[in-house]
């Protein structure tokens, strides 16, 4: 099952200075639960090491390509475009979704793209 990995202690460029504040992973993680519901596998994770991409998240199943994106604000919006880029790696044998159908949202977010195990 595709399943999308978010950094729950990533922080926006704007608040990564300032520990008061909540890290915006925590709020992009529940985004993309209620964005995703039941249709993919959603977890947070402590740090994907991205401090300088945040908000982070990865894309991966068995066998398939594994994507990291990130520069994410953690919106509803960006919750929405993710989950709908991670439902074409769901629909796609390698994982592989072709450009022209990824969301808008997603275009220029993308970090790195990782080829399976064998």
């Amino acid at each position: 099952m595709t399943t999308i990995t978010v950094c729950t202690t990533c922080r926006t460029a704007e608040e990564r200075d300032d520990r008061t504040l909540p890290p915006s992973g925590e709020a992009f993680l529940l985004a993309m639960k209620a964005a995703c519901g039941d249709r993919l596998a959603v977890r947070g994770v402590s740090c994907l090491m991205g401090c300088e991409h945040g908000c982070n998240a990865a894309v991966s199943d068995h066998g398939k390509l594994t994507y990291v994106l990130g520069r994410f604000e953690g919106s509803a919006e960006d919750a929405a475009a993710l989950a709908e880029f991670a439902g074409g790696h769901a629909a796609s044998e390698s994982g592989q979704v072709p450009f022209r159908q990824w969301p808008q949202g997603v275009k220029g977010h993308f970090i790195a793209r990782v080829p399976p195990l064998d």
